[in-house]
């Protein structure tokens, strides 16, 4: 009997322990759990300290209040063009209401994924490869919008969907890698033509600039040799003019400088002009013509040799005569020309004589 009222009173301790302790639920934070009482909503459980009636209120698995990270495997979608692409795609979502999140869809996160998968063909078709590529913000904000507003009476709402990767088929991603690599050898193309123009603008710009200087510098110096000259001559001129020479030494000078003229190493031929004629008349005028006479030259003749130069100047003259007589095409040999000069050279080279002294 007393074994019996042992076993009843560990039994009765036993429930109402198990009874206590499904009366108390503690919700941690970020965390919602619904309350089923006879299997009707009741209430919602907040974070922290929470009572409820055993036996008669259940409460359902608890549902994280926080923002939340899916990703979905990548979706075969057919673009405008007809092509193909493997779209990968991820979403964030928070629930707002736990009720709604509990009572309205069985299972959220599988009609979520369903939606975005539909929601991204219906976009995605109408844009052709070129355009999917690079309009991931459009397709982004458009998947946002269609999503929050079909989960918005689920308790859900959307924060991002984002696209993770698109991948076309492999013969597209070859051609685009042909492509781009066609675009890019062009562009290096275009800009090595570039830079080649720029230098050749350049070098030219610069020779230019080279070759004005270089002119100026020309121009400036045969301005200056000019002056030197001009100068030159005007002083020469000068001179001749206040020594006021006659027209015998001028004839004299005239053949003193024919022979220079035939020192050129590269002088073959010379062609005697035709006033050397005059010049040489002249000269030999001026030895022959009769001088006046002192009483000391009156009394004596000329010497042998003074009558003896005379008479080969008057021949080197006759020759130089003959030569200038020549048509004027035909070459002067250098050895007439040379033959004058030494002809003039012995003549003026000749010592005069000796005066005879006078006879007291």
């Amino acid at each position: 009997m007393e074994v019996a009222l042992l076993v009843v009173l560990v039994v009765v301790v036993l429930f109402a322990m198990t009874t206590v302790l499904r009366s108390v639920r503690i919700v941690p934070q970020a965390r919602a759990g619904n309350v089923e009482r006879l299997g009707r909503y009741h209430r919602t459980l907040e974070p922290g300290l929470n009572f409820v009636i055993p036996y008669v209120d259940r409460v359902r698995p608890l549902i994280d209040l926080r923002e939340q990270v899916v990703s979905f495997k990548p979706q075969p979608v057919i673009t405008e063009d007809n092509l193909v692409v493997d779209i990968d795609t991820v979403l964030y979502f928070q629930v707002t209401d736990p009720r709604a999140a509990s009572y309205e869809i069985a299972n959220f996160i599988q009609g979520v994924e369903q939606l975005t998968v539909t929601t991204l063909r219906n976009v995605v078709g109408g844009m052709d490869l070129e355009m999917t590529l690079t309009s991931r913000d459009t397709i982004n904000s458009q998947l946002r919008g269609v999503l929050d507003e079909a989960t918005g009476k689920w308790g859900i709402r959307v924060n991002r969907v984002e696209i993770k990767a698109i991948d076309p088929p492999r013969s597209i991603k070859e051609a685009m890698e042909k492509q781009m690599r066609a675009e890019r050898d062009k562009r290096a193309a275009i800009l090595t033509a570039e830079g080649f123009r720029q230098s050749q603008i350049l070098t030219a710009e610069g020779e230019k600039q080279s070759a004005i200087l270089r002119a100026e510098g020309e121009r400036t110096s045969q301005i200056l040799k000019a002056e030197g000259q001009s100068q030159a001559i005007d002083e020469v001129f000068q001179a001749v003019h206040r020594n006021d020479p006659d027209p015998k030494l001028l004839a004299y000078q005239y053949l003193q400088m024919l022979p220079q003229l035939a020192q050129g190493p590269g002088n073959t031929f010379w062609v005697i002009p035709s006033e050397v004629t005059s010049a040489l008349q002249g000269v030999s005028k001026a030895f022959t013509e009769a001088l006046p006479q002192s009483p000391a030259t009156r009394e004596h003749r000329p010497s042998q040799a003074g009558s003896e130069a005379v008479a080969e100047a008057e021949r080197a003259a006759a020759e130089a005569k003959a030569v200038a007589d020549q048509p004027l095409g035909m070459p002067r040999s250098i050895e007439s020309a040379n033959a004058v000069a030494d002809a003039l050279k012995e003549f003026t080279a000749q010592p005069e004589p000796a005066e005879k002294p006078r006879d007291n």
